[in-house]
């Protein structure tokens, strides 16, 4: 089996250091010392920490953790470099939150940093010649999708921005008139597009030989749809801006991300403790960065719940890997009897079913029961009995739920791009059928 490339790229880099964790102990202090030394922020939050003190990973560990709402609080106190030095802003949507919102700074080496994992990462499964058809927004310099695109240029594949998909017909025809070897998008539009390809285009010969699906989990019934429909290998991708986009990817054997280890170190922690897990026990996934400049990050909770994988990989790599992340913390709502519920249940039992392509959610609840409104995306219209079946489906799966609404909101074009949502409702039951 072929071994992760991230491997390759990781020996390249820390060929001054004697092994990975002396590389990154290294990084670490120097991010700390940076960070001291030029972000007011951290002046402020490492107070009484110094870098020389920091003689261990574990050493490391005892310092204190950043948030997404200190980083949302005011952004500009993060910045470790003059605001001349900064080539890329992202403004991230935010909630329950005031002032400028979460916004991530970079320079033009860190833009460099992440294309670089870019032309790594995607030699698992492109090669050179490859047309790669992007599906992500890379409509401006240094967002993801033009990161993207500047890295598989450099490993000599064809990249071919596009942004979201905007119409399944036309998306279809594209893929077969470019010849695309390979595609990267997310993850319920691609679904979407292997739904209309089903549905309308019996005859469609797939040209691709491997999809990399990113942004969002990505269920096991989603992949096995999108390989099946398209005859191709299917791969993971997790990253968040904070991150530098890029976090981590599947190899090969696709049993979890083989992890950005050069520009990031990894934890996973308890959520209510922050005390550091063993490997196979599920956590937070807390990062920092090890080579970025801009806006160094320290010890950053991500709010998404994964585990380290303790077994080793089949390709063989000495690289950690990460279990693919499911939910975030933040989002699993209580139920009654100690129950819970995920955007990753809904998604292992909706993406199952015939003709979902995407879906948002209410819990509702009274005294006595709890009910679930489910609006559901289709690329067409459903035959006769779809949504009782649906309802047989989701009922019989959730025993906790003891009413379900739905609504098939039928769209001969994707929904707009935007994140699913598992919402509270009102705490009365709807009344409609």
């Amino acid at each position: 089996m072929k071994k992760t490339p991230l491997e390759s790229w990781t020996d390249e880099k820390i060929k001054p250091y004697s092994q990975l964790r002396s590389y990154q102990l290294a990084k670490l202090k120097e991010t700390v010392g940076h960070a001291k030394a030029h972000s007011p922020f951290y002046r402020w939050r490492l107070a009484g920490y110094c870098e020389e003190d920091i003689g261990s990973l574990e050493d490391f560990k005892s310092l204190p953790f950043t948030t997404g709402a200190d980083l949302a609080t005011d952004p500009l106190r993060f910045l470790a470099v003059s605001q001349d030095e900064i080539k890329r802003i992202v403004t991230l949507e935010t909630s329950g939150t005031t002032g400028l919102g979460k916004r991530v700074f970079f320079t033009e080496a860190d833009l460099e940093s992440t294309i670089d994992f870019f032309q790594w990462g995607m030699s698992t499964l492109v090669e050179r010649g490859d047309k790669v058809l992007i599906l992500l927004p890379g409509e401006r310099p240094g967002g993801v999708g033009d990161l993207l695109a500047q890295g598989l240029s450099k490993m000599g594949a064809t990249p071919i921005p596009h942004g979201p998909i905007t119409d399944f017909g036309q998306m279809a025809a594209l893929i077969t008139r470019k010849g695309i070897t390979s595609l990267v998008g997310i993850p319920t539009q691609v679904l979407g597009l292997a739904r209309y390809i089903e549905a309308l285009s019996p005859t469609f010969q797939s040209p691709l030989r491997s999809t990399l699906l990113t942004t969002d989990y990505v269920s096991p019934a989603l992949l096995n749809f999108v390989e099946n429909i398209f005859t191709c290998r299917v791969f993971n991708h997790y990253g968040m801006t904070e991150m530098g986009f890029g976090g981590g990817v599947d190899c090969a054997a696709r049993g979890g991300y083989h992890l950005r280890e050069v520009d990031l170190y990894w934890e996973i922690v308890d959520p209510t403790t922050g005390t550091p897990v063993s490997p196979g026990t599920r956590g937070e996934i807390v990062f920092s960065t090890l080579t970025r400049r801009g806006m160094p990050l320290i010890r950053y909770k991500t709010g998404d719940e994964a585990h380290f994988v303790a077994e080793s990989c089949p390709c063989r790599t000495y690289l950690q890997r990460i279990a693919y992340v499911k939910d975030r913390l933040p989002g699993r709502i209580a139920l009654p009897e100690g129950d819970s519920l995920s955007l990753s249940q809904l998604d292992d039992i909706l993406f199952s079913l015939p003709h979902v392509a995407d879906f948002d959610a209410t819990v509702y609840f009274n005294a006595t029961n709890v009910g679930i409104e489910l609006i559901l995306y289709l690329p067409l219209p459903p035959p006769t009995g779809f949504l009782h079946q649906t309802r047989e489906a989701v009922l019989g799966t959730l025993p906790s739920i003891s009413q379900l609404f739905l609504e098939a909101r039928v769209i001969t074009c994707p929904r707009p791009v935007g994140k699913r949502m598992l919402k509270w409702g009102n705490f009365l039951l709807p009344t409609r059928n």
